[in-house]
C-alpha cells in the first residue's frame, strides 16, 4: 500500500473527487436530496465555500475553501460521508478520495470548468446546462464566473 500523504494549507481552496466504493451503481443522483441534505448540515456544522460542485451516478467533483486558520476537510469529508451512509443504510463511499491544492487562478478556472464539463464528458448530458446536480447553474444564472487573472494568489 502506498505511503499516502495529504497537503494541508490552511484557509486553502482544493479540488476534490469522492467516489462511490461500487462505481456501477448510481446512487448519488438516486439519492440526491439525501446528498443535499448531507451537504448542508456539513457545510452548517465545519462552515467551508463551495466555488463549484457536480454530482454525477457514482462520483462528485467538488472545488472548496476553507475559512482562515483552517485545513482540515478530511473531517468535512468524513462527516459528510458518514451522514450518506446512514442515511440510506449501507457502504456507499470508497475509503478515499482525491484532492489537489488549486495553486492559481489559472489551476481554479481549469478545475472549476473540470467540475461543470464533468457530466458532458461522462456521456451524462449532452451540455452543462442539461445536468440538473451542478452548481453550473447558478454560475451561469448569476453571471458570477469570470475566471480571476493567472497569477492570482489563492
Amino acid at each position: 500500500m502506498p505511503n499516502y500523504r495529504r497537503r494541508y494549507g490552511e484557509g486553502g481552496t482544493f479540488a476534490f473527487t469522492v467516489c462511490l466504493a461500487d462505481r456501477r451503481q448510481t446512487t448519488l443522483t438516486d439519492n440526491i436530496g439525501i446528498m443535499r441534505e448531507a451537504y448542508r448540515a456539513t457545510c452548517r456544522d465545519a462552515p467551508f465555500r463551495t466555488l463549484a460542485i457536480c454530482v454525477l451516478p457514482n462520483h462528485l467533483h467538488a472545488v472548496w475553501t476553507l475559512p482562515e486558520g483552517d485545513a482540515d476537510y478530511s473531517r468535512r469529508w468524513r462527516s459528510f460521508k458518514l451522514r450518506v451512509t446512514h442515511a440510506i443504510g449501507r457502504r456507499v463511499w470508497q475509503p478515499r478520495y482525491w484532492e489537489h491544492t488549486i495553486r492559481d487562478g489559472g489551476d481554479l478556472a481549469n478545475h472549476v470548468n473540470y467540475v461543470h464539463y464533468n457530466p458532458v464528458k461522462h456521456g451524462h448530458a449532452e451540455n452543462m446546462d442539461d445536468w440538473p446536480h451542478s452548481s453550473w447553474h447558478r454560475w451561469k444564472r448569476s453571471n458570477a464566473w469570470s475566471p480571476p487573472p493567472e497569477d492570482m494568489p489563492l
